[in-house]
This record gives structure tokens, C-alpha cells and sequence, in this order.
């Protein structure tokens, strides 16, 4: 299987599997928010071109190739599965800190991936930075909402 379709499909199945229910989504959906969050709207466009540069980044790391490849595709799915699970876990749980952690662990995560990917393909790096900028953003929203909604 062509490595694109292979990166896709996995992606596609991770975000399948760790998309919470629209009944769990709900549950998110009533939390307190803060009330300069005026943006919100704009992040599942937001994140769709985070995964989109995911997937560019994943894809120009498999073929940049080398012997680290393997644990270089497990680190993208590691921080795939982190990204994903972040709001399934907080509606799973319906413990808002969880997200705030989650959102931590994968920011650490992708920092440290792109700084693994660097050296091997900097395009692939320079992909990862949306994420970076962004997850910052998300967290700490995140660690606001956990304040308000106590």
C-alpha cells in the first residue's frame, strides 16, 4: 500500500475510533466557556488544517526514510492519538483537567517530534508548527474552562 494511502487511513481510523459521541459531545458542548473565547467557531477549521499539515509533515518524514522511520511514524501516531483523544477524554471522563493535561502531553510531544524530524526532512519539522502555535491556545483555553466550569 502506497505510504499517503497507508498515513490517511491510519489517520482516519484514529480519528474514527477517538471522536466522542454526538450524546458525549453534548455534555462538552454545555460547559462554561470564557467569554473572550469569541473564535470558537473557527477551531474545527483550525484544527482541519492542523491535521492536513499532519498528514503533509507524516508523509515527508516517511519518505525522507532513514532507520529511525518506523519510531518516527509511532511518534506522529502517538501525537495523533494525544490530539484526538484530548476532547474523548474530557467527556469520557467529564473532568475538564484532564483535557488541560492532555493538552500539555501533546504539545511536549510534538515539540519533541518536530525537533526529532528537524534534521531528517526540515519541511516535515516546519509542518508541525501550526500545532505548536496552536496547542498552546487550546490548552489553555482548556485550563480556563476547567476554572469555570468547577
Amino acid at each position: 500500500m502506497p505510504a499517503w494511502l497507508t498515513i490517511l487511513l491510519v489517520m482516519g481510523l484514529v480519528i474514527a475510533v477517538l471522536t466522542p459521541s454526538r450524546q458525549q459531545f453534548a455534555w462538552f458542548l454545555r460547559l462554561r466557556r470564557p467569554r473572550w473565547l469569541t473564535f470558537e467557531r473557527w477551531i474545527p477549521l483550525i484544527w482541519s488544517l492542523i491535521y492536513l499539515c499532519f498528514y503533509a509533515s507524516a508523509l515527508l518524514r516517511w519518505r525522507a526514510g532513514g532507520a529511525a522511520a518506523p519510531l518516527a511514524m509511532a511518534a506522529y501516531l502517538g501525537l495523533l492519538v494525544l490530539v484526538q483523544g484530548y476532547t474523548l477524554l474530557i467527556c469520557r471522563t467529564r473532568r475538564v483537567a484532564w483535557g488541560t493535561a492532555a493538552g500539555l502531553a501533546g504539545w511536549i510531544w510534538g515539540l519533541a517530534l518536530a525537533l526529532a524530524t528537524l534534521a531528517v526532512s526540515p519541511t516535515a519539522a516546519l509542518l508541525l508548527v501550526p500545532f505548536l502555535l496552536w496547542s498552546p491556545i487550546g490548552t489553555f483555553v482548556t485550563w480556563r474552562m476547567q476554572r469555570l466550569n468547577r
